[in-house]
């Protein structure tokens, strides 16, 4: 009985409480109140609570002194913004067509802030209020991993082109195949696997970071890239840990199109005569920049009657290339220097008995010149070093396991 009643109480009990707070509820309801929280939104690093901005597109010869007379700022504020950004900036690289905007107090007719996207990475900031500062801000970065894959009809360009894959990976593709793989010869039927990194700024994919590994398959055989850092920066390299990397570049040009190569007696377009041409002919835009192929020391760096302005590079003692018709030379390049391999020593012009912007590459080996497709065996880069075979085997294997997937 004693049990019985004990349990009898906490029952009443239980339901006095939940009565109690059924009836305190409403209560709590009718004294809460909604919290609304203003969020700010800023551009550029600038709060628009208390600025309104407008963007303009770069006339025709406009330049930053134009821009900031037009909008009511006097010789020395522009000045004085001048000095500012000097340090951060060259103002003659305002380019036409670029936009800058201008960010304006409320119910002030002058700008306190010029804003210019140097590149889409980063952009200037000058302020144009009592105090005059610049400063350029880099744009936070993402970074995802992707995947894509593809079969050739006709062409690489065309493959990327119509399946809208970034076309800047056509040419990390050219370079890294640049000693395994013609591209100019490429089959129908031929594709591809390609693992890389996109970068991404405010969800906006703005570039590829770089290329981690990839497979291209030509007339059935399986050529691999996988990407490994061995203490001298990023490189590639096969299967079994053999560099892609020669120790000469395949063109001295990133963007090209082979429009004459080596050969005997070919009908001189200038000469209007047959004649011997000992060199390899890349046609590109006027102004394209020229690299040299290799480490080495140049020799030569003037003024032909039928060269044109022309670099002459010795990389030791079996070894030479010369660079003919730039348009001009590189700064800094004379006789003497020393050069690395993919240093920009000219660009392409016409210079000399040329019909049209390219470079003749021209290749010695051993003080003959011969045809540099023709080398096969030119010396490889470094191959993946002992200590580092087990982490490259590692690292190897996962990206296969993402090709294969």
């Amino acid at each position: 009985m004693r049990f019985i009643r004990i349990e009898i109480f906490l029952f009443f009990f239980l339901i006095l409480i939940s009565c109690s707070q059924k009836k305190s509820t409403p209560a709590l309801i009718e004294n809460s109140k909604e919290i609304i929280v203003h969020i700010p939104e800023f551009k550029f690093g600038i709060n628009l609570d208390s600025f309104r901005y407008e963007t303009h597109k770069i006339k025709w010869g406009q330049n930053f002194s134009d821009i900031l007379s037009r909008h009511g700022l006097s010789n020395k504020k522009i000045y004085d913004a001048s000095l500012a950004i000097k340090p951060f900036f060259n103002l003659k690289k305002l380019k036409n067509g670029n936009f800058f905007t201008l960010f304006y107090k409320h119910n002030n007719s002058k700008p306190s802030f010029f804003v210019y996207e140097t590149s889409v990475y980063d952009y200037l900031v000058c302020s144009l209020d009592e105090s005059v500062e610049a400063s350029i801000t880099k744009r936070k970065i993402t970074y995802k991993e992707k995947k894509i894959e593809g079969k050739i009809n006709s062409s690489l360009y065309l493959s990327f082109d119509d399946l809208n894959y970034p076309i800047e990976l056509v040419n990390k593709m050219v370079d890294i195949f640049a000693w395994q793989i013609d591209f100019f010869r490429i089959n129908p039927g031929d594709h591809y696997e390609i693992l890389y990194t996109e970068e991404i700024i405010d969800s906006v994919v703005v570039g590829i970071s770089n290329v981690k590994a990839a497979r291209f398959t030509h007339n059935e055989k399986d050529f691999y890239a996988f990407s490994y850092n061995q203490g001298l920066g990023n490189d590639y390299f096969d299967e079994n840990g053999k560099s892609l990397r020669k120790t000469f570049l395949r063109s001295p040009l990133n963007f090209y199109r082979i429009s004459s190569r080596y050969r005997k007696k070919r009908f001189h377009p200038v000469l209007k005569r047959y004649r011997d041409h000992l060199g390899t002919d890349y046609a590109a835009p006027r102004g394209t920049p020229i690299m040299t192929v290799a480490d080495g020391k140049i020799i030569e760096a003037r003024y032909g009657r039928n060269n044109g302005y022309f670099v002459k590079v010795k990389h030791n003692n079996i070894y030479s290339t010369q660079y003919l018709h730039m348009s001009k030379f590189a700064k800094g390049i004379k006789p003497g220097k020393n050069v690395r391999q993919g240093d920009i020593i000219g660009y392409v012009g016409s210079t000399g008995l040329a019909t049209g912007p390219h470079v003749c590459y021209r290749f010695w080996r051993n003080g003959k010149q011969v045809d540099p497709y023709k080398q096969n065996d030119l010396p490889d880069g470094e191959p993946i070093l002992a200590q580092h075979l087990s982490a490259y085997n590692y690292v190897k294997e996962k990206y296969l396991k993402i090709l294969d997937g």
